[in-house]
């Protein structure tokens, strides 16, 4: 069983950036992939970004691709989202997620990751 916790969410303009972090526990974190979903008010919940084990690979939703660069110490079993030019349209509650099969946690693959944390809520305003 792996556990994730979230932080670093909170209320930030138009423009600014926050970095979310996640800090993992209960497995060998390296051997998991990891990812960030997000989920606005009457929206479904949707890929955010994804990173393999080894951090090799990463997977970007094309609305944040080139804003919110995915990456993880594996030493520290941290995952971090750095989100930069924040839009009111990113305001959503970001989860952290792992699963040991990067496609479930990239979308390729059916069933979603195993793993979720709480959640934290990031909200932009314009």
């Amino acid at each position: 069983q792996v556990q994730l916790v979230e932080s670093g969410g909170g209320l930030v303009q138009a423009g600014g950036s926050l970095r979310l972090s996640c800090t993992a526990s209960g497995g060998t974190f390296s051997r998991y992939a990891a990812g960030w979903y997000r989920q606005a008010p009457g929206k479904e919940r949707e890929l955010v970004a994804a990173i393999s084990s080894s951090g090799a690979v990463k997977k970007y939703a094309d609305s944040v691709k080139g804003r919110f660069p995915i990456s993880r110490d594996n030493a520290k079993n941290m995952v971090y989202l750095q989100m930069n030019s924040l839009k009111p349209e990113d305001t959503a509650v970001y989860y952290c997620t792992a699963d040991s099969d990067y496609r479930r946690v990239s979308g390729a693959m059916a069933g979603g990751p195993d793993y979720w944390g709480q959640g934290t809520q990031v909200t932009v305003s314009s």
